[in-house]
């Protein structure tokens, strides 16, 4: 389960901190119209702005491609690379591979609005759009729920956690005609439903 995000433009973090996500603030007034991108390389330091720890390393390159209308902006964002996690199994860690994409609308308005995931609206006279919380929700969000080490689907890992799931998982009991041995508690409950 993933933390709840924070608020689009609440970045914790000192002035020094905020400084290293300039780079995260787009200004858009200067831009002609058309379609403009921007790359960013994510790693761990990212995340320490946003107080989230869950990666062990993180190496993420993100696209935003910019399209400048006379009346709104879509942005384009495209993630793709590896987090290094642990394994929610066995505790292994290992890289995950990710991939992620998220399509906005930007439109101007009377207020700063952000309710709806798709769209966001910023008052008249803005000049620039912060994207730090896009980014960091694009990646967060293309984790799956639940990390699995490859090595424990293919069979390959070698892990003391593995072996003692593997002992302690229950086994199907052979009587001697080689038929399925049925616990006698759940055979009595049985008979009580065919005696109706």
């Amino acid at each position: 389960m993933h933390p709840p995000l924070p608020d689009r433009y609440t970045v914790t973090g000192t002035i020094e901190e905020m400084k290293q996500l300039k780079e995260y603030i787009i200004p858009f007034v200067g831009l002609k119209q058309g379609k403009h991108q921007f790359e960013f390389k994510i790693d761990n330091t990212f995340f320490e702005h946003f107080e989230y720890d869950e990666f062990n390393a993180a190496n993420v390159d993100v696209v935003l491609e910019l399209n400048k209308k006379t009346t709104m902006l879509e942005l384009t964002f495209k993630a793709r690379g590896t987090v290094n996690v642990n394994c929610d199994l066995t505790n292994e860690p290992y890289d995950q591979p990710i991939k992620n994409e998220l399509f906005l609308v930007v439109k101007f308005g009377d207020e700063f609005n952000d309710e709806n995931e798709d769209l966001l609206i910023i008052p008249h006279g803005e000049f620039e759009i912060k994207v730090a919380q896009y980014v960091y929700e694009l990646v967060v969000l293309a984790v799956p729920s639940k990390c699995i080490h490859p090595g424990v689907k293919d069979g390959s890992l070698q892990s003391d956690i593995l072996e003692k799931l593997e002992e302690l998982s229950p086994k199907e009991r052979k009587n001697e005609n080689n038929s399925e041995e049925t616990d006698p508690r759940w055979d009595k409950l049985k008979n009580l439903l065919n005696d109706k």
